[in-house]
C-alpha cells in the first residue's frame, strides 16, 4: 500500500496504544476462561480495537470493508482467502497513511456456533497459509489509487499462542526494488479460542527506507493481545 494524501508520522500511533495500557496477553493460566463459555458477536464487536484507541492519526479506510474476504496470506498478487463458511463476521479496519509510509490494521472475528466449527475454520486457513510460496516477486503497479514499485516478498508461517488463544501467524516481508527503496512488513495472526477464530493483520509500509521497522514484532503482538485481553 503506497498512498499519499494524509499527513501522518508513520509508526508513531502504535506507541499510543501501548501507552494506553493495552498490551499482549500473559501466558499464565491463572485466569483462563471457562472453555464451555460461548463467545457472542457482541463481545467480539466490543473487543476489536477502534481508531481512537490505536492513535490520533488512524482513520477508517476509504473503501468499505468486504466481509466476504480476509487479508491475503500469501502476499504478492495472490487472492485473499474467502471467509470460512458457517459463522458471523465482525470486522473493523483502520489505516494511518502519510507521505513517508503507512500502517493498516485489519481485524476480522469469525464467530461460529461451536468450537468444532471454529477449529475447522482455522484448519482451512492454515492449509492456505502452508501452500504459500516462500518467496514471490511482483511487478510495479500503477493505478488511480495505488502506486507500488516492483518488489520481492518472503513468507513465513510460525506457531502462535496468546493466553488461551492458539494458532499461527503469517509473517510477510516486502523488499522494494533499489531505485525505490522501501519495505513492508505484514503480520497476519490467526488464533482460535472456543467458538471464535480471530484474523488480525497489521502492516507497516516504509518509503525511502530500506530497513525494517525495529518495533514491528512488538507492535503486531500488542495489537493482537489487546483484542484477546478484552474478550476474557
Amino acid at each position: 500500500m503506497f498512498v499519499t494524501g494524509k499527513a501522518a508520522l508513520a509508526a508513531a500511533s502504535v506507541l499510543v496504544l501501548a501507552g494506553a495500557g493495552l498490551a499482549g496477553c500473559s501466558s499464565s493460566d491463572d485466569s483462563a476462561p471457562d472453555p464451555s463459555t460461548v463467545i457472542d458477536v457482541t463481545t467480539m464487536r466490543g473487543a476489536l480495537l477502534q481508531a481512537n484507541e490505536i492513535g490520533p492519526t488512524w482513520t477508517l479506510p476509504e473503501d468499505p470493508v468486504d466481509t466476504t474476504k480476509l487479508v491475503s496470506l500469501c502476499g504478492g498478487t495472490s487472492t485473499p482467502p474467502p471467509v470460512p463458511p458457517g459463522g458471523q463476521v465482525v470486522a473493523a479496519d483502520f489505516e494511518d497513511a502519510g507521505d513517508t509510509g503507512a500502517q493498516t490494521l485489519q481485524q476480522s472475528a469469525l464467530v461460529f456456533p461451536d468450537k468444532t466449527a471454529a477449529a475447522a475454520a482455522q484448519a482451512l486457513l492454515r492449509a492456505a497459509a502452508d501452500s504459500c510460496a516462500p518467496s514471490v516477486s511482483a511487478p510495479a503497479t500503477v493505478t488511480s489509487d495505488r502506486n507500488e514499485p516492483a518488489y520481492t516478498e518472503t513468507v513465513r508461517v510460525q506457531p502462535l499462542k496468546q493466553g488461551s488463544w492458539d494458532g499461527f501467524v503469517v509473517l510477510r516481508h516486502k523488499q522494494y526494488e533499489p531505485k525505490h527503496p522501501g519495505t513492508a512488513d505484514i503480520a497476519v495472526a490467526i488464533l482460535t479460542d472456543r467458538n471464535v477464530t480471530l484474523v488480525d493483520s497489521y502492516a507497516i509500509y516504509r518509503l525511502s527506507n530500506a530497513s525494517t521497522s525495529a518495533d514491528f514484532s512488538n507492535d503486531w503482538s500488542k495489537l493482537v493481545g489487546s483484542v484477546i485481553q478484552r474478550v476474557g
